[in-house]
Formats: structure tokens, sequence, C-alpha cells
């Protein structure tokens, strides 16, 4: 575990180096310029890496913000120079690029910024432009009425999303006037501090429906003990390993895959009423056939955030058998979110931000 850790963080400092490299190369500036804009680059990847080690909390909270955006923005940036680069560099190896290309030339540079500005100011744009995702859910189970929920993962509350942003999230969610809303996981992105300096807490008690969650990742990273203690505040019924029933649903809640020893989908469901409709929440979308063996009618599940944006996406379908959106399995249906948050930069390209609105159907 740590020998691969250490790999993969020698890959990525690597990557860095020959990208910034490049930059030093095509940028049409004289050796001052181009060592301010480098080291403007590096401190960049030097403040998101202390900042995850504990500097945020200890800065005013609008500067942490501000540093979080502008350090986990570069990973944005970063990731399009690399593939910028990588791609000038394979037609220069079949002699389609030119050589001058790469060397103090201010159209390449200008082209490059152009391409990943414009990348960034629509994966904003499109980041906050929340999906509204209808599912309509039909059982031969019985329900006295059709049951409307509101279903979210990956809330990822903290230094970029911040109140304001929360509060309208807020209003859009209670326009569904749902019977329900289930949260499956990461509510909180990885930093308890801003939820509490703000309130953030108040305002989850302004949903005018149940709120229902199970822990998600990010919890764990925050801290178990006050990520708890924000969930209590806030007034969220939290199923940590544990069910719920709520007149026609049992609603199962995992705890995260964080936890080693967290029950299995078996245990949870020994002595559960398998008449009612069971929505499982279980952040990490793993070993989807456990809800099939076991009678689940729906799960609900994010965590993946489908990549957040392309290429990545690619990577990330190819890990999950389910990295988004509606599958079914025998008579067990899924739904993994890309979640309404995000995590870093809020850039979303070739994903999308969304909520569901699921109105359930049964025998009456």
């Amino acid at each position: 575990m740590k020998m691969g850790f250490f790999i993969v963080l020698g890959i990525a400092l690597l990557a860095n180096v020959y990208v910034l490299w490049h930059v030093y190369q095509v940028l049409p500036l004289p050796t001052w310029g181009k060592w301010t804009v480098v080291g403007l680059m590096t401190a960049s990847l030097v403040m998101m890496f202390t900042g995850i080690m504990g500097t945020f909390d200890r800065m005013p909270l609008w500067m942490a913000s501000v540093t979080y955006d502008i350090s986990t923005s570069w990973l944005i940036v970063f990731l399009y120079l690399l593939l910028a680069f990588v791609l000038l560099d394979l037609g220069r190896l079949v002699h389609i690029v030119p050589k001058m290309w790469l060397h103090d030339n201010a159209w390449t540079a200008g082209a490059i910024t152009a391409v990943v500005a414009g990348l960034l100011i629509y994966g904003n744009l499109h980041y906050h432009n929340k999906v509204r995702e209808p599912l309509e859910l039909t059982t031969a189970k019985q329900l006295t009425k059709p049951v409307k929920v509101v279903m979210l993962s990956d809330l990822h509350l903290g230094y970029h999303n911040r109140k304001g942003e929360w509060q309208r999230w807020v209003k859009m969610i209670n326009e569904e006037k749902a019977d329900l809303i289930l949260i499956a996981g990461d509510i909180i992105d990885g930093y308890v501090r801003p939820l509490l300096d703000e309130d953030m807490a108040a305002d989850f008690r302004q949903l005018n429906a149940p709120v229902v969650a199970c822990l998600g990742n990010h919890e764990y990273i925050t801290g178990i003990d006050r990520s708890l203690d924000f969930y209590n505040r806030a007034g969220i019924k939290l199923l940590r390993d544990s069910t719920l029933s709520l007149g026609d649903l049992v609603i199962v809640g995992r705890d995260d895959r964080s936890k080693r020893n967290r029950k299995s989908t078996k245990q949870l469901l020994e002595g559960v009423d398998k008449s009612k409709f069971i929505i499982l929440l279980d952040h990490q979308p793993y070993h989807l056939e456990e809800s099939q063996h076991n009678g689940i009618d729906f799960q609900l599940s994010g965590h993946t955030h489908e990549g957040q944006v392309w290429p990545v996406s690619l990577l990330v379908h190819s890990m999950y058998e389910d990295a988004w959106g509606f599958c079914q399995k025998g008579d067990t249906r899924y739904w993994v979110s890309s979640g309404l948050g995000i995590w870093g930069g809020k850039y979303r390209i070739g994903t999308r931000s969304e909520y569901i609105v699921a109105t359930i159907h049964g025998k009456q």
C-alpha cells in the first residue's frame, strides 16, 4: 500500500516536472517571466499539498477558500496541459509538429492558453447547472401512496461549496416538496471547519422533508468524530450499518468501506420486513451483486463523480461496473450518482452535477 502510494506520487511529480519544463520552453517571455509563471504554477501545487496537511484550517476563511480554489484548479489545468504537450511531442516524433512550435512560440502558447481557459470557463458554468434527473420506480410491493424521494450524493460542502451555494441547493430541493431526502455520503468535503463557522447545520434544518444519510469516505477523511457531531447538529438521521422503517419503505444504510469491519448487506437485512420496498444507501458502488442476492429493491450510491472531467471519466468507467447512472441486476435497480457537489476545482467537463427526483409507485 505504502509502496504503491510512493510510486503514484513519484509519477505525479515527474509529470508535473514534464509539464513545467514544457511551459518554460514554450513561453515567449524573458527568463524572469518564464520563471515567474513556472513559480506560480509550482506554488499552486505546493499550496494544495500543504492545505491537505492542515494549513487551510489555520487561514482566515476567505483566504482558505481562495487558496483551495486556486490550488485544486491547478489539477485540471495540469491535466489539459499534460495532454496538450504529450500530443505535441508525439507530433514531433512523427515529424508532423515542427520543433519551433514548442520553443518561445507565442502562437502555440496562446492557443494552449485559450483552449485550457475555454475548458475551465465551460466546466465551471456546467458545474453550476444542476441537472434534475426524474426517475420512476414501480414495484409489485404494497405502497399506501406514491412516494417522492429526492436522492443526493457527494455534496462536498466545505471551503469551495460554502453557505451561499448550499442555501441555493436547499431552495432547489425544497421546491420538489418531497416526502423524503436521501443522501449517499460525502456531505462534508474534507474540512468540517467551514461548515461550523458558517453554521450550515441550520440550513439542513430548513429542508422540508426528513433527511436520511449514510457515511462516505470523506467523512472519515474529515475525522469521523467531527463528522458525526455535524450530522447531529444538522438533524440528519444517519444510518451506520443500521436500518430505518419509514411507512412502506425500509432504508438500509451501510457504513463506508473506510470502516474495515462494517457489516455485510446480508447481516443488515436480518429481521427486516422484506414485504416493504427496501432502499440501500452505500456510498461506494462496489459488489453490486450483493444487493441483488439479498433482495434490495433499489440501491443509491455515489463516490465516483463519474471522474469529474474528461478523460478521467474514461478511467473511472473502466474501474466500476456502474460508474454513473441507472442499471439493473435481476429485480434490483441501481443509481450511481455523479454527485450534486464536487471535490476540488468546480469544473464539470464531460460529466454533470445532478440530483435525482424518484417517484416510487406500488400496489395500492
